[in-house]
């Protein structure tokens, strides 16, 4: 792939803000440049997100320049396979860059591995409309691991997987990828995307994931 296609972001996006039942992305910067997302986080309360970095370098520059002048804490994030390039376009504009690796990824739901928890460990799965959280508890009923997944159309949009430190290394992450994709395709869904943090590119390339696109995130400094 020798670019990054602004609709797979839009669909990354639009499921994500649904995961966390967010408001809908509006348009950000002329010319599609990007979409703007309120967050309503503390230290994260408007994210940008760029759709044409990579085959319009001087729409980026438009998003760094306001996102370094906005009024609120505002994080750009930057899908890209020039990651080099994008980075030192956002230093340019002020931005400081999240020293950590991220990557959008995808995959094709009907060939996902399926993983049962090991004892003690027990599941539970709650949906809501589109929208899946998957909680696997220990043996004293503590949450040992989750993850959630909101369908928008053909897409299943992952978010928010984590294992508790106490409970790594026991095949827990995966066997909430493994029910997250199971409730995912009983909804209807065939592809799916997330965003994977460093810890768990691997997981989710043992799965059967491909990467698409580094992903950068810049801030303005504190």
């Amino acid at each position: 792939m020798t670019k990054i296609e602004p609709e797979l972001i839009r669909r990354w996006l639009n499921g994500w803000t649904v995961a966390r039942s967010l408001p809908a992305a509006e348009p950000a910067g002329p010319d599609g440049d990007g979409l703007r997302s309120e967050c309503h986080q503390p230290g994260r309360e408007v994210e940008v997100f760029a759709l044409r970095a990579d085959e319009e370098p001087g729409s980026l520059a438009r998003l760094a320049a306001a996102v370094a002048a906005a009024p609120q804490v505002t994080w750009l994030t930057v899908p890209t396979l020039r990651p080099g390039a994008v980075e030192a376009a956002v230093e340019a504009a002020g931005l400081e860059p999240h020293r950590r690796s991220e990557w959008l990824m995808t995959t094709d739901l009907t060939g996902h591995p399926r993983h049962a928890p090991a004892t003690p460990y027990e599941i539970e799965v709650r949906t809501e409309g589109p929208v899946t959280d998957v909680v696997l508890h220990g043996p004293s009923g503590e949450v040992a691991a989750r993850g959630t997944v909101a369908v928008v159309g053909g897409d299943a949009i992952a978010d928010r997987v984590e294992t508790d430190a106490a409970h790594r290394r026991r095949g827990l992450g995966r066997a909430v990828m493994s029910a997250l994709a199971e409730a995912a395709a009983a909804q209807g869904a065939r592809t799916g995307l997330l965003i994977a943090s460093e810890e768990g590119q691997r997981l989710y390339s043992s799965l059967g994931w491909h990467h698409r696109a580094d992903v950068l995130i810049a801030r303005r400094p504190a």
